[in-house]
C-alpha cells in the first residue's frame, strides 16, 4: 500500500516544488501503480486537504493504463478519513468525503461501462472502539446511499429517479489501532465490529509509527505483535478472515522497511496481509531496487502469527516505555528547537496522539513521528537507542527472542549515532542510553554532517539549519 506520509528526503521528478499537493499528489498514485508495482494506493483526507476528484482525474488523465489496471479491481484507492470523535474541526470533511464515493462510482462506471466500485473502503485512525467503526458505517449506508430511496415532497419523486442510483450500496471500515489500550484490545473493537455484519472478511490497520512515538522502540513492535496474537485467535472463532495491515515507515525507529530489506517486516510480522511503501521507500532509492522489493512483498503470503507470552510482553513495555518516557521529556525541548527546522513534504496538520495532549505529559508536546525522528537523527542520536538500558540482560534476552530483527533494527540505526550528540543532551539521558547497543562502523558523511548541525546548535545558529537537516536525511535515505 503507497501511502502518502512525507518521510523523504529526496523530492520525486514530477514534483512541481518540495511540498507535494494537489496534481502532484494524482501524479504520484500513477507512479506508484505503474511503474512500482503498488496494488493500492492510500488517499488521504487526515489531517490534510485531499482531492475528491482522484479516480476521475486518474482515469482521464491516464486512460490507456487505467483501461487494462481496473481501479477497484486490479488496483485499489483506500480513503483515510478524519476521525469525528477526536478531530472535531474536521468532523464535517468526513460527511463530504463519503459522499464523494457515489460520485468517484459514477465517474468509473462511465469508463468502463460496468459497475464494479473504484472505493469501498475508508480507513478510521485513532480508532478507539467499534462505535466510531458502526458510525461511519451506518451513515454510509442509511444517509449517503440510502437517501436513494427518499422521496422528495410535495413532488413525490424519489432522489434515485432524479440524481441517478447511489452505489456502492455499503463500504467496508477499516480501524486504523494507534494507542496502547487499543492495540491490546484490537480484537475486541474488531469483534464488536463484525456482530450483526455478514462479512467474509476484514482489514484492520495497526500503527508502528506512532506506538514508537509514544512508547518507544520495543514497545511499538510487541504492542503490534500482541494485536496480530489476538486478531489471529478472532479470525479462527470468528470464521471472518483478517487482513492485518502495518504502517512502517523507512527508519528503523518507524518500521525499517526499505527497498534493501523488505524481508525484515515481513519476517518480524509474518500474519500481516499488507505493509505500508511510504514517500521514503519510493523516492529515496533507484526504481530497480523499489520494484524489485515490493515485487517481493507482493509475492508473500500471509501466515501464523508469531506467538508471544504476551503477560511477559507487557512487562517489558512497562520498564521501556516508562523508562522512554522519562528520557523524551528531558530531550523534548531540543527535540523541538530542531523539529522546527526540518523542512516539510506535505501539506498536512498536526496529528492528534498521545504526545499531543500535554496534559497526559506533563506539559510536554512534540511533532510528529517524522519529524519527532528527523530531530533526534540529524544530531546523531537515533531514537531507537532510548528506553532500552531500562532492561536486565535477561529481559533484553527474551526481547531478542521475540523481536525478530531488533539486532538488526539497531544496527541499521547505529549506523548514523554520532558521540558528539551526548555532548549536548542532558546528562541524566546521556549516562543511561546506549548500555544495550551494538557496536558498529559509522556514516562518516553522516557524522560530519551532524558535527556541523551539532555545532550550530551549540553557537544558536539556524540561519542554515534546514540545508544541512535534509543533507543529513539524504545520507541516511529518509528524513525521518
Amino acid at each position: 500500500m503507497s501511502t502518502q506520509h512525507p518521510d523523504n528526503a529526496t523530492l520525486p521528478f514530477f514534483s512541481s516544488n518540495s511540498v507535494l499537493e494537489g496534481e502532484d499528489e494524482v501524479q504520484e498514485a500513477f507512479y506508484a501503480f505503474s511503474i512500482l508495482g503498488c496494488q493500492e494506493q492510500m488517499w488521504d483526507f487526515e489531517g490534510k486537504e485531499g482531492d475528491g476528484f482522484v479516480v476521475k482525474k486518474l482515469l482521464t488523465k491516464f486512460e490507456n493504463f487505467f483501461r487494462h489496471k481496473r481501479i477497484g479491481k486490479d488496483v485499489r484507492l483506500t480513503l483515510r478519513v478524519p476521525n469525528p470523535l477526536v478531530e472535531k474541526a474536521e468532523a464535517k470533511i468526513l460527511l463530504e468525503t463519503l459522499e464523494s464515493i457515489p460520485r468517484s462510482f459514477d465517474a468509473a462506471q462511465l469508463f468502463y461501462g460496468s459497475d464494479i466500485a473504484p472505493i469501498f473502503e475508508v480507513i478510521l485512525p485513532m480508532t478507539s472502539s467499534a462505535q466510531g467503526l458502526n458510525q461511519i458505517f451506518y451513515y454510509y449506508r442509511d444517509f449517503v446511499a440510502g437517501k436513494q430511496s427518499k422521496e422528495l415532497l410535495p413532488v413525490k419523486v424519489k432522489i434515485s429517479e432524479w440524481i441517478g442510483h447511489f452505489s456502492p450500496e455499503t463500504i467496508n471500515v477499516i480501524p486504523l489501532i494507534e494507542t496502547q489500550e487499543q492495540l491490546l484490545g484490537a480484537h475486541k473493537i474488531v469483534g464488536e465490529y463484525l456482530e450483526g455484519k455478514n462479512f467474509s472478511n476484514q482489514r484492520v490497520f495497526l500503527a508502528r509509527s506512532d506506538p514508537a512515538l509514544n512508547y518507544g522502540l520495543a514497545g511499538a513492535v510487541l504492542l503490534d505483535l500482541i494485536a496480530l496474537q489476538n486478531l489471529h485467535v478472532l479470525e479462527e472463532k470468528s470464521s471472518v478472515e483478517i487482513f492485518p495491515i502495518i504502517g512502517v515507515g523507512s527508519a528503523p525507529f518507524r518500521g525499517n522497511l526499505k527497498p534493501t530489506n523488505p524481508k525484515n517486516c515481513m519476517e518480524t510480522f509474518p500474519s500481516a496481509q499488507t505493509f505500508t511503501i511510504q514517500s521514503a521507500f519510493k523516492f529515496d532509492y533507484n526504481n530497480i531496487q523499489i520494484t524489485e522489493a515490493i515485487d517481493e512483498i507482493n509475492s508473500g503470503k500471509k501466515g501464523k502469527p508469531a506467538f508471544v507470552d504476551e503477560k511477559k510482553c507487557l512487562e517489558i513495555i512497562e520498564k521501556t516505555s516508562t523508562e522512554y518516557i522519562r528520557q523524551i521529556k528531558l530531550l523534548a525541548p531540543l527535540i523541538n528547537k530542531i523539529a522546527v527546522n526540518v523542512p516539510h513534504r506535505r501539506k498536512r496538520k498536526l496529528h492528534i496522539g498521545l504526545f499531543g495532549y500535554s496534559r497526559q505529559m506533563e506539559g510536554i508536546s512534540l511533532p510528529r513521528a517524522i519529524n519527532f525522528c528527523c530531530a533526534l537523527y540529524s544530531i546523531g542520536l537515533p531514537p531507537e537507542m532510548l528506553g532500552l538500558n531500562a532492561l536486565s540482560q535477561k529481559e533484553f534476552d527474551f526481547l531478542l527472542s521475540v523481536y525478530q530483527n531488533l539486532e538488526q533494527d539497531i544496527r541499521d540505526a547505529m549506523v548514523f549515532f554520532n558521540p558528539e550528540s551526548l555532548k549536548i543532551i542532558p546528562h541524566e539521558v546521556a549516562e543511561k542510553i546506549g548500555s544495550k547497543l551494538f557496536s558498529v562502523a559509522e556514516n562518516a558523511e553522516h557524522k560530519r554532517v551532524t558535527d556541523e548541525i551539532i555545532s550550530s546548535l551549540r553557537k544558536n545558529e539556524t540561519h542554515n539549519m534546514s540545508e544541512k537537516i535534509v543533507h543529513a536525511a539524504w545520507v541516511r535515505k529518509f528524513l525521518g
